[in-house]
């Protein structure tokens, strides 16, 4: 596994004229910035990624407004009281994206954030006081485990949204990743997010950089 500053230089060998600000990109949000993203925030945005999935972005974009309209501007207590048979009328709704799952796990994800919060005084103290060195095992596993359609990258997506620090494996991260000898397949197992995990961790204590933007210097080191 190389070192993250040959990484970085790799990187810049594929992008010429790119500087190392450029190559790393912006940085996560800071403890204040991620504390002011209030709870509705926190389940829009995850919303927002899950019915994102296999839809280009600008469809989403826009029915948004009619979403917040429909889930009460995802106020999360107002979310868990919606009924199976006013659910059943969202399906009804030309408005939205009439997807049943998705739009059940909406109420599933409001119980998640309404509980967390519960413990925490928000969502997003919750998400700060998170170890970034166990966000791929431990924070992913969080929110597949207490949320819905949130497998995959949903989870990661979403926490980038909030200004979460995380990694994203796209393509071109998992290729990456497997070139340095970290996996030899996508990571989906515990054993091999922990490999991933640990490999972020050690390019992290190198270099200081954020998760999110190793990330980045991950998918731009392959070309």
């Amino acid at each position: 596994m190389k070192r993250f500053s040959k990484l970085l230089d790799q990187a810049g060998y594929f992008h010429s004229g790119w500087s190392a600000a450029d190559l790393l990109g912006p940085s996560a949000a800071s403890r204040s910035q991620l504390l002011s993203f209030s709870d509705d925030r926190a389940l829009s945005a995850m919303t927002w990624r899950i019915f994102c999935a296999g839809l280009k972005r600008s469809v989403v974009d826009s029915k948004w407004p009619a979403f917040e309209k429909a889930f009460f501007g995802f106020d999360p207590e107002k979310v868990t009281l919606m009924s199976d048979d006013h659910l059943d009328r969202l399906m009804q709704n030309t408005d939205l994206i009439r997807h049943f799952g998705k739009i059940k796990a909406t109420r599933v994800n409001a119980f998640m954030v309404l509980e967390t919060s519960g413990r925490h005084s928000s969502f997003s103290e919750f998400l700060a006081q998170w170890p970034v060195e166990d966000t791929v095992v431990g924070l992913w596993s969080y929110f597949k485990k207490n949320g819905a359609q949130l497998g995959g990258n949903s989870a990661a997506y979403s926490l980038r949204m909030m200004g979460r620090d995380s990694p994203v494996l796209t393509d071109d991260v998992v290729t990456a990743l497997k070139v340095e000898g970290v996996v030899d397949k996508r990571p989906t197992s515990q054993r091999d997010l922990r490999l991933v995990q640990d490999a972020f961790n050690e390019w992290r204590l190198e270099s200081g950089a954020d998760l999110c933007q190793i990330s980045r210097v991950l998918a731009r080191s392959i070309g």
